[in-house]
């Protein structure tokens, strides 16, 4: 008996008044609201911007579909199933993995896809491949595919980590994502493709579209360094699977996959390195002797695989719906766990997103959209026991 009474008094002692506690992180919260559960694997969201409140989505096996006024038009916008690679609609790193809308598409029409097409060098596993398309003439909810124009094909030596966001910046160029090349632990050529400027593999890019095939903006980091593509806008980065500008600081937020422990958000930066093979978030991974890591550009939030497996990226949110969220940036995992990140100084505070209206059985995130008026949306899969489902879903208030 004396010993329970002994660590109740502990107890009562370290819970006591004077006891220093950390403060709880606050909750904020959000609801699911139903788009669209039609499609099993739409990975990408874009919006025309021509004030048609349309919601494009592209299907990972190679369809985009038009979402308009709550309903699913029944023919898909997009079709360049044909040309890509087969995928396993399951788990499948390749696909239609990204698009994009040309700032001045009210006037030209024109909107960019990227895709997995079969490769025809030996050695690589596929294509990653940039196309330009624009809309059927008279009718803006299909597109012309004779319109097709290829501007831009990277050799893939994997199938995983292909990247594929594709976002216009405030200053009209087109920022690409591209994975390090797939594998794990970013083992192509001699320092791997995330730190050698001689490939586009594990960059983010940054090209002028309105060229032949396009040009590349004189301005970028790397333009006139000899052996080193122009292109590049940042390097160092394993698999920015989603990235977006935050469109009141023009800020360019990216969610980095991590190898074995670390996922990673990043803040992009003209020429930055973010330090990928030789760090995996704050943490070493791959340390070449001699190597300098001072030069490298350190995360703004890291976590750890205790919480996640697999970063979405995000956005920060600059909608009317949710006044608790403004400012703040709304992420993700795969798992379906949601967060903010909130800038506090010079750290960057994470804090839980709790969401209601959750689907029945286990949500995978699988990306997020937002639409012209800067509300977003989950892009998610649910497994349970009656296999998987697809659903879109837009954020409101709780």
């Amino acid at each position: 008996m004396k010993y329970l009474l002994l660590a109740f008094f502990l107890l009562a002692a370290c819970t006591g008044s004077d006891a220093k506690q950390e403060p709880a992180a606050p909750v904020h919260k959000a609801k699911l609201q139903l788009v669209t559960d039609k499609f099993l694997s739409l990975v990408n969201m874009a919006v025309p911007g021509d004030g048609s409140g349309r919601l494009f989505f592209c299907q990972k096996e190679g369809k985009v579909w038009i979402v308009q006024q709550n309903k699913t038009l029944p023919t898909p916008f997009l079709d360049v199933s044909h040309d890509m690679v087969s995928i396993n609609p399951g788990y499948d790193e390749r696909g239609l993995l990204g698009m994009a809308f040309h700032p001045e598409f009210r006037s030209n029409h024109k909107f960019y896809v990227y895709y997995s097409a079969p490769t025809v060098k030996n050695g690589f596993n596929h294509t990653s491949r940039l196309v330009e398309f624009t809309t059927a003439a008279g009718n803006p909810n299909i597109a012309d595919p004779a319109s097709r124009r290829i501007l831009l094909e990277v050799d893939e030596p994997e199938s995983n980590h292909n990247g594929g966001q594709l976002q216009f910046g405030p200053d009209g160029y087109l920022y690409i994502g591209l994975g390090d090349g797939g594998g794990g632990g970013d083992k192509h050529g001699t320092t791997g493709n995330g730190q050698d400027l001689h490939t586009l593999l594990g960059k983010i890019l940054r090209i002028n579209v309105d060229g032949t095939p396009y040009t590349v903006p004189p301005d970028n980091p790397f333009v006139n360094h000899p052996d080193v593509r122009p292109e590049i806008w940042a390097y160092g980065l394993r698999n920015p699977w989603r990235f977006s500008f935050d469109r009141k600081s023009k800020l360019l937020f990216a969610g980095d996959v991590g190898q074995d422990k670390y996922e990673e958000v990043d803040i992009i930066i003209k020429g930055g390195n973010y330090g990928w093979r030789i760090l995996e978030g704050y943490h070493d991974y791959n340390v070449p002797p001699g190597a300098d890591k001072s030069q490298f550009i350190k995360p703004i939030h890291e976590y750890d695989h205790d919480l996640g497996i697999s970063i979405t990226g995000g956005y920060v949110y600059r909608g009317a719906a949710i006044p608790s969220l403004q400012g703040l940036y709304v992420f993700g995992d795969y798992n379906g766990k949601t967060f903010v990140l909130e800038s506090k100084g010079n750290q960057w505070e994470r804090a839980p997103l709790q969401l209601s209206g959750l689907p029945n059985g286990n949500m995978q995130l699988l990306s997020w959209g937002e639409d012209e008026q800067g509300e977003l949306y989950a892009l998610t899969s649910t497994s349970g026991n009656d296999g998987f489902h697809g659903a879109v879903y837009k954020l409101v208030k709780e």
